[in-house]
């Protein structure tokens, strides 16, 4: 299974070197010295590491056979691309790649279905996943310990327990200043 790893930024220096957005929460296993890896568009690899460093907390990769800065220009939003073995799992046991929660079924703690995952998005404070529900809509649930309470791989099932509103339209009022203004006073 290929899974994307990283995408490839700006040259940095007159080297080779490019600066890489890291996709992977593994970046010191996928994004190793000797690592070879398949790109996007595939015209512009495959592409074996041959170095890597952080400066100013941004990774930075050389490839073999990209020696000058016009090389690395040239690599410029390039997909990296590692081939991972389906059956493998992160070290953590609460950790979980993409691939293995696609297409899980999202079910309520009583076993109410409420659809299926399509998407992770991954944002800076938190990942959602993307669920699409029988009728076709979508709802997105935050893939936080607090909501989703078990993720079984076996079953394939997402566990939730979603706070009023989320999945529903059961909201709560928040306070007893927006109850008044509900009411009009």
């Amino acid at each position: 299974m290929q899974l994307v790893v990283a995408r490839i930024g700006r040259a940095h220096g007159i080297k080779g070197e490019v600066t890489v957005e890291v996709r992977t929460d593994e970046p010191e296993l996928r994004l190793a010295p000797g690592a070879v890896l398949a790109t996007e568009p595939a015209s512009t690899g495959p592409l074996t590491i041959e170095t890597g460093r952080v400066h100013s907390g941004r990774l930075l990769l050389r490839f073999e056979g990209v020696s000058d800065r016009n090389g690395a220009e040239a690599l410029r939003n390039t997909l990296l691309i590692a081939e991972v073995d389906p059956e493998e799992r992160p070290e953590e046991p609460d950790e979980y790649y993409d691939h293995q929660l696609m297409d899980l079924d999202v079910v309520l703690q009583d076993g109410t279905e409420i659809g299926r995952i399509t998407e992770i998005s991954h944002l800076p404070s938190q990942d959602l996943f993307i669920v699409e529900r029988p009728d076709g809509s979508e709802v997105m649930i935050p893939f936080v310990e607090e909501i989703v309470t078990e993720i079984d791989l076996d079953e394939q099932k997402a566990v939730i327990d979603p706070p009023p509103g989320l999945v529903d339209d059961r909201a709560e009022v928040a306070s007893q200043r927006d109850a008044d203004a509900e009411d009009g006073n």
